[in-house]
């Protein structure tokens, strides 16, 4: 087999689901600035303004494990991580990164992503997007390029569906989509049996 037929068919796998997910247009100054870091060996992530949400999804990720070891001892610790975000949004007087993510429905592959919103992007708009994959509360950043912004007829009246192909990607990030939405397929296939098992086959 081709091993290069593989791999775009690995990454042509598209799984439609609710994630954290926010997304804005960077202008190309602040890209090629982006870009030149990388270049010279520093990290996407090593960034100021991320330094929170990964704090956050660190917590996360750290709680959703303790909960499968003690369940009361994970609830406890979250509610007290909730109270203590509560407080330092209080002091912090800057808007919190976390506050520009929402839950929205994302069509998620290895290449790129579509969603839905009531923004106007327009074709060769750069832009910042940032996910967190549940239930692994893993955070990936990264860019991408509108290839498409359009209406479709079964939407509220300003939503449309915009389309985006990865721009700049860490490898490592990328087979994180790809291994999240391969287990996606897995689990909704497990469903699909199980449902249809339930009614007698």
């Amino acid at each position: 087999m081709n091993s290069n037929g593989a791999k775009d068919n690995r990454q042509a796998v598209r799984v439609t689901s609710r994630l954290l997910f926010s997304s804005h247009v960077v202008s190309a100054e602040k890209y090629e600035e982006i870009h030149q870091d990388i270049n010279n060996g520093i990290s996407l992530y090593n960034r100021e303004e991320l330094a929170d949400i990964q704090v956050y999804i660190g917590a996360q990720s750290a709680l959703s494990k303790l909960k499968e070891k003690d369940n009361d001892l994970a609830t406890f610790l979250q509610h007290l991580d909730g109270k203590l975000n509560m407080l330092l949004s209080k002091i912090n007087d800057g808007p919190d990164l976390m506050d520009s993510m929402s839950l929205q429905t994302v069509s998620l592959g290895g290449n790129g992503l579509a969603f839905w919103s009531d923004d106007n992007f327009a074709p060769n708009d750069i832009l910042e997007l940032r996910i967190v994959l549940q239930p692994e509360h893993v955070f990936v950043n990264c860019f991408g390029q509108v290839v498409d912004s359009k209406k479709e007829s079964k939407l509220p009246e300003a939503k449309k569906r915009i389309s985006v192909r990865f721009k700049l990607i860490m490898d490592s990030d990328r087979e994180i989509l790809i291994q999240h939405n391969f287990k996606q397929q897995s689990l909704a296939l497990k469903r699909r049996r199980l449902e249809k098992e339930g009614k007698g086959g």
